[in-house]
């Protein structure tokens, strides 16, 4: 994003409403720092500036990646699809994907105010794939990295920014103390914030990934989401 300098009047409406904190006044004039701007278009689809003097600027290679990682409206060229992650990823009850006996992970890095760079997503992608962990084939993420070594195969993007990434995969159950394990360690050298999803088979006697979680000790966040698909046909063939 750019501001017309021409056109600015420098009235600060916009700044609240980027999330990372990239706009500022100087010299009576909105600026928009490059280096902190992720091009999620939040302050241009505001409308907060009422002379237009936002810009959406034509976006290089590996610039745009900047956009299309943190802007929801825009799709990835490989996925077709925006977002940053999978959409079935969250709606297992529909879907199905996760089958029993494996669980679904979304290692998502990043929020507003924070953001993520990509060397942060490569050090999650290294760990896992050094593991035998097969990445997610339709997240954007994925068409980034080598798949045996789990390294960006364009060295060039790592120092750019973004406003989140997820990296998504699944495992047997019975690999989920491990996986657990080497993101804990990671939590350590990321320089950022991240969350974790957890998806699994919805069965009558509860979530089956709780159970096991409750045996490991670890508890659900209190401020945690589940997504379920009211209204729709289950998987299993009966009504939400």
């Amino acid at each position: 994003m750019i501001v017309d300098q021409d056109i600015c009047v420098g009235c600060g409406s916009c700044l609240v409403y980027c999330p990372v904190g990239a706009i500022s006044i100087r010299k009576e004039k909105a600026f928009i720092d490059q280096e902190d701007c992720v091009e999620c278009g939040v302050c241009c689809r505001s409308n907060a500036c009422k002379v237009d003097a936002l810009r959406r600027a034509e976006l290089p290679w590996p610039r745009i990646l900047r956009q299309v990682f943190s802007d929801p409206l825009i799709s990835h060229k490989e996925t077709g699809i925006p977002g940053r992650g999978t959409e079935e990823m969250k709606t297992n009850d529909v879907t199905g994907r996760f089958k029993d006996g494996w669980v679904g992970f979304g290692v998502e890095l990043g929020r507003p105010g924070v953001g993520t760079f990509f060397k942060d997503v490569e050090k999650v992608t290294r760990l896992l794939c050094q593991a035998g962990v097969e990445l997610e084939k339709e997240n954007p993420v994925t068409f980034l990295v080598d798949p045996e070594t789990g390294a960006f195969k364009d060295r060039s993007v790592l120092d750019k920014r973004a406003l989140s990434a997820i990296v998504e995969f699944a495992v047997p159950e019975e690999r989920l103390e491990e996986i657990l394990g080497i993101l804990d360690r990671v939590a350590e050298e990321v320089d950022t914030v991240f969350s974790l999803d957890l998806i699994s088979v919805f069965k009558k006697d509860g979530i089956a990934v709780r159970r096991r979680l409750e045996e490991l000790g670890i508890g659900s966040a209190i401020n945690g989401k589940t997504n379920v698909g009211l209204g729709r046909v289950l998987f299993g063939g009966e009504e939400a």
